[in-house]
């Protein structure tokens, strides 16, 4: 595999393979086709210890630090071949760290462990409908009233949305941008909290994305999540593990549309032999293998850089960006190269071409990153 991987990190690979085979593949494409999957996979899941990676252990995780054993499993929770299951199977990973971090110890020990265990949900809602990733600019207002806060506005594009037990929720308590922004943890029963109907999306269709509505809701102030006005840097240091997982999402796509369009061009025959016998296929696969070993190597690189307790703002930005331009470019071309097969809900790149889009998008735009390269390079 690579120099970056020990023993420890290949059995957590090989049990993560072994769930993927035994739980999702013999059922992925109904539940792509039926627009969710059962929630009793969050246990199973929590049961095979893939839930805990990265939390500490005293909530049951399996500790922090060891950024490779994350990557490990992500790479093969995506051989799942759908996107939006993992997105919804992991929502607690970018919605659970700052209540592992900074809640109060009382409502982090109560939340953080059933939900490790899969006997829970967790989501982050950051998104609003009248902006996605202009976070300092969101508008829904959390008003204190004595022991609780009342919060009134709207959530969008919120994975876990309908079906998720607690929300870590972005909301404004302070002046404009982004010194009045904190974070409360919502839990689905508070009274004003509602969610509008799932959302149908072009790709990641496994994946339960809803919009949340908070309507006088009144969160006990014990929920507040850290300092008062102190949530935008929560929601900032969550981004980082989060685009390094979005990264891995791309390059793992791009492996898998490659693995089928080499196994396809072998056994596809076009005039008297198979189309991988054609100089115009095999270059377009080496230039497919070439896109997707860098992009792998290059995030790995980040991952290295995470473990080491830097923060690389600038090259996991830059590897987003990159390892998604090879996502789209590789998907397109296993497309291609499946010819109309590649357009049958029945082949599996057809699936990754439709997931491979979103990328570009979560976790900040491709131009986003680029404002934010642009930054660290002081342009």
């Amino acid at each position: 595999m690579s120099d970056y991987f020990n023993d420890i990190h290949e059995q957590a690979r090989l049990s993560a393979r072994k769930f993927i085979a035994t739980h999702v593949l013999p059922h992925i494409d109904d539940w792509e086709e039926t627009g969710e999957f059962p929630r009793d996979l969050y246990r199973k899941a929590g049961d095979a210890g893939l839930l805990g990676i990265g939390f500490p252990e005293a909530l049951g995780g399996t500790g922090e630090g060891d950024v490779f054993l994350k990557v490990a499993v992500s790479e093969e929770l995506m051989r799942s071949t759908s996107g939006g299951l993992v997105a919804s199977l992991g929502s607690l990973d970018i919605g659970l760290p700052p209540v592992a971090k900074w809640a109060k110890p009382e409502v982090r020990e109560q939340v953080v462990p059933p939900v490790l265990r899969g006997e829970k949900i967790a989501a982050l809602a950051v998104t609003e409908p009248g902006g996605g990733s202009d976070v300092a600019n969101l508008k829904t207002r959390a008003v204190r009233d004595g022991d609780h806060y009342i919060v009134n506005g709207s959530k969008t594009f919120i994975t876990s949305g309908m079906r998720a037990d607690h929300y870590t929720v972005a909301v404004r308590t302070g002046g404009e941008g982004h010194g009045g922004i904190s974070l409360l943890l919502i839990d689905r029963d508070m009274p004003g909290f509602s969610t509008g109907k799932k959302l149908r999306k072009m790709g990641w269709w496994a994946s339960d994305t809803a919009e949340l509505f908070f309507e006088d809701c009144r969160v006990p102030a014990n929920r507040l999540i850290g300092a008062e006005n102190a949530g935008f840097i929560a929601i900032m240091s969550n981004f980082l593990a989060e685009r390094l997982m979005l990264s891995i999402m791309a390059y793992t796509t791009a492996d898998i549309a490659l693995e089928a369009s080499l196994a396809y061009a072998k056994q596809r025959q076009a005039f008297g032999r198979s189309i991988d016998r054609f100089q115009v296929t095999r270059h377009k696969l080496v230039d497919m293998a070439t896109q997707v070993d860098i992009a792998r190597e290059y995030t790995y690189r980040c991952a290295a850089l995470m473990q080491a307790g830097k923060n690389p703002v600038k090259q996991v930005a830059m590897a987003k960006n990159f390892a998604v331009e090879v996502c789209e470019k590789v998907t397109r071309e296993a497309v291609q190269i499946h010819g109309g097969m590649g357009y049958m809900r029945e082949s599996v790149v057809e699936r990754l071409y439709r997931d491979a889009k979103i990328l570009s998008i979560g976790g900040g735009t491709d131009e986003i990153m680029k404002e934010l390269i642009a930054k660290q390079m002081r342009l």
